[in-house]
């Protein structure tokens, strides 16, 4: 009996290398828009955020397109190869330098080194100062400015992170607030957006009145509810007048 022959078959690292080799290959030779959706940096960018693009990538967001033989994406690794894959490199080229490679002309030199620049600029700001909303006093003290000299209910959203630092604010009801004016979903969805784990929301009285009406009771139970399901704190309501305020935590009654 003849002994059959034993065909080796290739371990799962090297399948796995074979099959990126050939997706490698694949990208190569196709435009970017023929490309699976998921993989084109911009589509990849609007579906999980900047971070998860390389810097080839995000660089070839900025020149839009490649040459005849590399897309944009091959085109900006081979130039970040060229700089060792260091961006720092990268932003001490010339226009000159980057027009050497097929495929970037003058506009999309300059276009990458303004990126570069802008880049630069933005390590020397210094950190954006977040004022510490933590009391219904500070809130008084930063929204009054705001609502003052208003004529109509203005009523707004202020958005925390976990040291009582101010993220944003927002402007969510001009002219008076109910429960259909002032959209419950709005709010969650705001706090998610910014990543906010405390929030405090407030509005004016221009009539000079401090005491909450059953609207404003109803609104900051609804608010209580909303903000226990999401897991998100509800510091605060605040009702601003020129010169004092009413605080429903302060006095109780949340």
């Amino acid at each position: 009996m003849k002994n059959k022959k034993t065909i080796a078959q290739p371990s799962s690292a090297e399948s796995k290398a074979v099959a990126n080799s050939t997706l490698y290959t694949l990208h190569s030779k196709l435009n970017i828009n023929q490309w699976a959706e998921e993989d084109r940096p911009r589509e990849k960018m609007m579906a999980l955020g900047p971070q998860a693009l390389s810097d080839a990538e995000l660089l070839a967001i900025l020149i839009g397109s490649g040459n005849t033989e590399e897309s944009a994406v091959d085109l900006m690794k081979r130039v970040l190869a060229d700089c060792n894959n260091n961006l720092n490199t990268l932003g001490k080229m010339t226009i000159h330098d980057l027009m050497q490679y097929n495929g970037i002309g003058e506009a999309k030199a300059i276009t990458i080194l303004a990126a570069c620049e802008l880049g630069k600029r933005r390590q020397m700001e210094k950190p954006e100062e977040r004022p510490d909303l933590g009391t219904a006093t500070k809130i008084y003290n930063h929204m009054h400015p705001v609502l003052q000299d208003i004529d109509v209910e203005e009523f707004w959203l202020l958005l925390m992170n976990q040291n009582h630092r101010l993220i944003k604010k927002l402007r969510i009801s001009h002219g008076g607030i109910t429960e259909v004016s002032v959209d419950i979903r709005i709010i969650m969805r705001e706090a998610v957006l910014a990543n906010s784990t405390i929030i405090a929301v407030c509005h004016n009285h221009p009539s000079g009145s401090l005491r909450p009406s059953q609207q404003d009771n109803d609104l900051t139970a609804a608010l209580q509810q909303a903000c226990a399901l999401m897991r998100i704190h509800f510091m605060d309501h605040v009702i601003i007048t020129d010169g004092a305020y009413f605080s429903y935590h302060e006095t109780g009654r949340m």
